[in-house]
């Protein structure tokens, strides 16, 4: 059985809200890790991880626990292509699907522009607030993948 891996830290309510109405009705198992506590419905196939605090700690044991035919859903770009090269499926909240074709192509955008902000320059000022678009592309990646569980 596939699992739905969340980097929940990060994740906006509304995506895990999706999340969790996907796993009440279809029963999907999504596993959320978290550095922190954090209310999840009392679902059966959802459960909160809680790591202990660290860099990358949550990362880390979703890297490792991940499997081909699972999905993760994560903001962080290293932790996206590190999955992919294993063969998982990555989406952000946004619904940004991440493949072996576009992961290399963010993750060199991701460092040059860490480079740029270590080196004092001043690049953007984060990403755009979640609007209805970014949730209704994450609902359809987030369909397509759980129709492919039902077939």
């Amino acid at each position: 059985m596939s699992t739905i891996w969340v980097d929940a830290d990060a994740c906006p309510v509304v995506i895990k809200d999706i999340l969790f109405r996907a796993a009440r009705r279809t029963g999907v198992a999504v596993r959320l890790v978290a550095n922190h506590f954090m209310a999840v419905p009392k679902i059966p196939s959802v459960q909160l991880l809680q790591v202990s605090a660290g860099f990358d700690v949550a990362d880390n044991l979703i890297a490792q626990q991940a499997q081909p035919g699972d999905l993760v859903i994560t903001s962080d770009i290293p932790l996206a292509a590190e999955v992919v090269d294993k063969g998982v499926l990555a989406i952000s909240p946004r619904g940004e699907h991440h493949s072996p074709d576009t992961i290399r192509q963010r993750l060199n955008m991701r460092d040059f522009l860490e480079t740029m902000r270590s080196s004092g320059v001043e690049v953007g000022g984060g990403p755009p607030k979640l609007n209805q678009a970014d949730r209704q592309a994450f609902a359809a990646h987030l369909d397509r993948f759980l129709a492919r569980l039902s077939s």
